[in-house]
């Protein structure tokens, strides 16, 4: 169940890692950035794991009482989804600030 908000999340993470790819097509598309933007994506993809890894075992689940357990422990999938996906968006926000920066300034555009 460790891996179940990322399993559900995954399609939308492609999704945004496609865009990120694919846009903007005003920048030249050099080796140097495609090699880039595939540490981005890899560096964008173990950084939403490890957020909800850590998501996952920062949720505490209610115990359970006489009259058995309580409700609370769907967000042990909420939490690890919400940190996975706001790490996959700041590295690739950080990497497309460096990418617009270094490759418009190198072109002169």
């Amino acid at each position: 169940m460790r891996y179940l908000a990322l399993l559900l999340l995954g399609p939308w993470l492609v999704v945004l890692g496609w865009a990120y790819w694919a846009y903007p097509k005003t920048l030249p598309r050099t080796l140097a950035r495609r090699g880039f933007d595939v540490l981005a994506l890899i560096g964008a993809v173990v950084a939403s794991v490890q957020a909800a890894l850590l998501g996952y075992d920062a949720v505490a689940l209610p115990a359970a009482d006489a009259f058995g357990p309580k409700s609370g422990a769907i967000w042990q999938q909420v939490v690890p989804a919400l940190y996975g996906y706001g790490a996959f968006l700041v590295v690739l926000a950080l990497a497309l600030i460096v990418r617009w920066v270094v490759w418009r300034r190198r072109f002169g555009r």
